[in-house]
């Protein structure tokens, strides 16, 4: 036997029994590597394993075809029909035998280029060799190595307690000067302000969830004079829903020392507002529901960026070593694409060979860019134009919904699978995953009913009838307490029964289709209450809220976002925003700002401490903001009008991915030019990209980006930090 070392003859064997058509023989030869050799790998090499086998059944069935022995190619389907029958990337190849020109085919011509065949021997011989310089001669079973795997985890959880004993004393160190600074700050600010003043504790908290405000209840009493008098800003500050959606930055510290809280932090220092100067609001009543913020704006702003220097820098002490790893794969990365992929561990020594992504667009000028791309893989499920794709809020599945009502659930980590799977009988518009039993969907339908799915049983636990005169459910979103959940219902759109094609205008317009914007509870399934919407009722095509789920922001068919006080369940307010409809609209990170992409092409930044004050403008290509149009032969032509997320941020709200015709776009925010800087295009589509979202759950961020061939692209990049 050839077996351990001699991989030069391992693959030679291997092509021998290919070129004597010897498929018994082929197909044993595998069998006894994977018992001898690969059977003794973690699971996390299972994927990799499955990929070359699939691989050089492909390179037979090629060889085959090429040599005019499409008897054998027949044969070879006939003795393996019952293991590859089930195989979603064998469900094409049946129809190989009986192809004319198969190398033409576009399905099959990539296989049978001179390209692909070197680059499947060259990955087999790298994983093979690979392999055997990580084990002996004669493997050892993986329960052996448990003494040693908890003597590593002994020295790693040490070493994690000394970072971590490190970490916190310089927290503290950095949290006495910066009090001490700051009390300095505010005597100043008391002798010559003394009205409208922030409480103490709102002023330098930072996005915090219940259990951090449960402990500043103890300051509260000493400033509730001073809070009552904040109107609707200071009331939305002391209270939160249960649970925060997203985590804070720090953990095992105070809460007075991770910066300014969402609203209660002041814009950078080209935005400041004059000191106890007041700010109107554009209600329908006319009230002023937003007091005057007066603070240490200056001292606060260096307060948050040398916060977030410190961290960036203890943080990129933590992760050198990963990053290292990572730069020195990308370097790697080169055009072509092979199905053999090893796992990232086996693919450091060769991945110049081993990699199936495309070499990614650099940032001109030969800067350094912002992440890494460690892979891309693709979902191709779908057969048709997606509408919706979204990760939920734990970062371990997909939901995705196309124009024909097929909903997916799926996996993508450690290995992309397929979790549930159904098909709606009745047309589908709208999908949101539940923020507790994040197990559940919620589905909006196209006649006026919204469906409660399990993606773990696999079934519809109810379904609600919504609005007999609204049919159309344009937009869901689910409280971060779970406790409720917000829809939008439109009335028929009587231009376009398929609803992709916008109402007739007479160019850019105010759309006047009417609609509803209502509160249901998730418990009990039923209507809680009806919001009022100004100056009339109108279709409201995008929701989100906040992380305490507080406040709730709306764009709507007329160009107009609305601000709702989840607390009073009324409008706080309300500013034109868009010349026609507005598509997408999301908190900033700190939640101080609100963005919006509208029909208008813009893509604009609105601080919600000033009415609706524009603090950012920029126009995006018609590809990113749609409608968005696939073309085809004798002159089809297929449009598409927004309906899912249209711009996705990473887990510091420092970049955002938008769509475009080719793959996903990622701009850099908050930069001084008049222009969006473009950091990086993922690429990888044959069809405009429709809808993005950016999983941040984990450190390395997975970009999605669906298309209107129905294929999904899942891209891994690790943030560089400087």
């Amino acid at each position: 036997s050839p077996f351990p070392y001699q991989v030069d003859k391992i693959v030679e064997q291997l092509q021998q029994f290919i070129q004597s058509y010897d498929l018994p023989a082929l197909r044993d030869y595998w069998n006894y590597l994977d018992r001898r050799l690969f059977s003794r790998l973690e699971d996390v090499y299972r994927p990799t394993v499955n990929k070359l086998k699939t691989s050089l059944f492909r390179y037979y069935l090629v060889y085959t075809v090429q040599t005019g022995r499409n008897d054998k190619a027949q044969e070879f389907f006939l003795k393996q029909a019952s293991e590859l029958q089930n195989q979603v990337e064998w469900k094409d190849w049946f129809v190989l035998p009986f192809l004319t020109n198969a190398d033409s085919n576009p399905t099959f011509a990539t296989y049978f280029s001179r390209q692909w065949a070197d680059t499947f021997i060259v990955s087999l011989h790298n994983f093979l060799s690979v392999l055997f310089q990580c084990m002996p001669s004669s493997p050892v079973p993986v329960i052996l190595n448990f003494d040693a795997e908890c003597q590593r985890s002994a020295v790693i959880q040490e070493e994690n307690e000394i970072l971590r004993q490190k970490l916190f004393a310089l927290q503290a160190e950095t949290y006495r000067m910066k009090k001490e600074e700051l009390q300095q700050q505010q005597q100043q600010e008391e002798e010559s302000v003394v009205h409208h003043k922030l409480p103490a504790y709102v002023a330098n908290m930072d996005r915090l969830g219940d259990s951090e405000l449960d402990m500043t209840r103890s300051q509260r009493s000493t400033t509730h004079s001073l809070q009552s008098r904040g109107g609707f800003l200071s009331s939305l500050l002391s209270q939160s829903k249960k649970g925060p959606s997203r985590p804070t930055m720090t953990t095992g510290v105070s809460p007075t020392q991770t910066g300014g809280i969402l609203l209660g932090k002041k814009e950078p220092s080209n935005h400041q507002s004059t000191k106890g100067k007041e700010v109107a609001t554009g209600c329908k009543d006319g009230k002023s529901h937003f007091t005057g913020l007066t603070a240490n704006e200056p001292v606060l702003v260096q307060h948050r960026q040398r916060r977030l220097q410190d961290h960036g820098k203890e943080r990129k002490e933590l992760l050198s070593k990963v990053t290292s790893q990572g730069q020195s794969v990308e370097k790697k990365m080169e055009k072509g694409a092979t199905e053999a992929e090893p796992s990232p561990e086996l693919q450091t020594e060769q991945s110049e060979s081993l990699t199936k992504t495309s070499a990614f667009s650099t940032e001109a000028g030969g800067q350094e860019q912002p992440f890494i791309v460690l892979s891309q893989e693709e979902y191709g499920e779908h057969h048709s134009s997606i509408m919706h794709c979204r990760v939920d809020c734990s970062g371990r599945r997909v939901a995705s919904l196309d124009v024909d009502g097929v909903i997916k659930v799926w996996s993508f980590n450690p290995m992309m699978q397929t979790k549930a799977s159904s098909i709606s009988k009745s047309p589908l518009l709208s999908l949101e995953w539940a923020t507790k039993r994040d197990r559940l969907l919620l589905l909006g339908s196209g006649v006026g009913t919204v469906r409660l799915y399990d993606t773990e049983a696999k079934k519809n636990l109810c379904e609600i009838n919504i609005d007999e005169d609204m049919p159309r459910i344009l937009s869901l979103a689910c409280s971060p307490s779970g406790a409720s959940f917000v829809c939008s219902a439109a009335a028929p759109n009587l231009l376009s029964q398929l609803d992709l094609a916008a109402p007739e205008t007479g160019g850019r317009g105010v759309s006047q289709v009417p609609g509803k914007l209502l509160l249901w509870d998730t418990k009990t399934m039923k209507q809680q209450l009806q919001f009022s919407l100004e100056p009339e009722p109108i279709a409201t095509n995008c929701t989100a809220f906040n992380h305490n789920g507080n406040l709730l922001v709306t764009g709507a068919a007329d160009g107009i976002i609305r601000l709702f006080d989840m607390q009073q369940h009324e409008c706080a307010l309300s500013w034109k925003a868009h010349d026609g409809e507005v598509y997408s609209v999301e908190f900033s990170y700190d939640e101080n700002t609100v963005y919006s992409i509208g029909e208008d092409g813009k893509f604009i930044q609105w601080n919600i401490h000033k009415s609706g004050t524009k603090v950012s403008e920029y126009a995006l290509p018609t590809d990113a903001t749609g409608p968005f149009v696939l073309s085809g032969y004798s002159g089809y032509k297929q449009v598409q009008f927004p309906r899912g997320r249209l711009f996705a941020f990473d887990s510091e709200g420092n970049y955002m991915l938008t769509c475009s015709s080719t793959g996903g776009i990622i701009y850099k925010l908050n930069s001084n030019e008049k222009i969006l800087e473009s950091c990086l295009s993922l690429g990888g589509h044959r069809a405009p990209v429709v809808t993005v979202d950016w999983c941040t759950a984990m450190d390395c961020g997975t970009c999605l980006t669906a298309s209107m061939d129905g294929k999904i692209k899942l891209t891994t990049l690790l943030a560089q930090k400087s």
